[in-house]
C-alpha cells in the first residue's frame, strides 16, 4: 500500500471564517516545518478584501510576530503599495507556506531563510486554498517564484510572466473562482540586490502593483 504524501488538508477545517481557520493552523503537522518554526503564520487582512498578495513563507521577523509581512520585506512592499495607490489596509496578505524554513549558521544565532521545497509548498497548499476560498479576491498578487508556482504551476516562469494578467490554470486546483492574477518579484528580491540598482527594482515592483491597482479599480 502506498504511503501517503503529508499534507495539511487533514488539518484544514471546512469553515470560511477567517479566525477559525487561523487557530486551526496552529495546529498543522502536514509537513516538517512545524517542528522547527515558532508558530503558524496565518494570513492577515479583511475577509471582504478584493485583492490578495501572496508570499512565499514567513521570515525570521514575522515567524516570532505570528504576522505576514511585518519585517525588513514587509515594509518596503507597504512602500510600494503606497507608490502604487493600493491601502495595505484593504488588501488580504499570506503566505503560500505558513511555516519559516531556516537554517542555522556553524556560528552564531541568526536564522538564515532558506527556500521551501515543492513538496513543503503543496503540503501546505490546502491551507492557501482555504484563505482563496474564504477571501474570494478578484485580483491576486504573486509575490516571488514560490508563490507564483504554488499556483499557477511548476513550470510558470516568473521571469516570462512579470507584470502581465493572468488566469489561475484550470487544472489543479480545486477552486470555485477566478480572479485575475498578477505575477511579481518578492520584496526581498529587492532588498537582496545591490544597492545601486534597488530604486530601480523598486520602481519596477511598484509598476507590477499599479496593474494590480488597475485591475481592482475596474473591479
Amino acid at each position: 500500500m502506498p504511503t501517503k504524501v503529508p499534507g495539511a488538508e487533514d488539518f484544514v477545517p471546512d469553515t470560511h471564517d477567517l479566525s477559525v481557520l487561523a487557530d486551526a493552523s496552529q495546529a498543522c503537522r502536514g509537513c516538517e516545518l512545524y517542528a522547527d518554526a515558532t508558530q503558524s503564520v496565518f494570513g492577515q487582512g479583511s475577509a471582504a478584501a478584493t485583492v490578495m498578495l501572496i508570499g512565499e513563507q514567513p521570515g525570521d521577523q514575522e515567524d516570532k510576530a505570528g504576522a505576514p509581512f511585518v519585517g525588513p520585506a514587509g515594509r518596503l512592499l507597504d512602500k510600494a503599495l503606497e507608490a502604487a495607490g493600493i491601502d495595505r489596509g484593504s488588501v488580504y496578505v499570506t503566505n503560500a507556506v505558513k511555516h519559516f524554513k531556516f537554517t542555522l549558521p556553524e556560528r552564531g544565532k541568526r536564522r538564515i531563510h532558506k527556500t521551501p521545497s515543492r513538496t513543503e509548498v503543496v503540503a501546505c497548499r490546502p491551507w492557501l486554498m482555504a484563505e482563496l476560498d474564504a477571501v474570494r479576491p478578484d485580483v491576486v498578487v504573486l509575490l516571488g517564484a514560490t508563490a507564483a508556482k504554488a499556483l499557477m504551476g511548476n513550470d510558470f516562469r516568473l521571469t516570462a510572466h512579470r507584470g502581465e494578467v493572468l488566469s489561475l490554470p484550470t487544472t489543479d486546483l480545486d477552486l470555485d473562482l477566478d480572479p485575475r492574477v498578477v505575477a511579481t518579484v518578492h520584496p526581498s528580491s529587492v532588498l537582496r540586490g545591490p544597492p545601486e540598482n534597488r530604486e530601480q527594482a523598486l520602481e519596477a515592483l511598484t509598476d507590477d502593483l499599479r496593474v494590480a491597482a488597475r485591475l481592482m479599480g475596474d473591479s
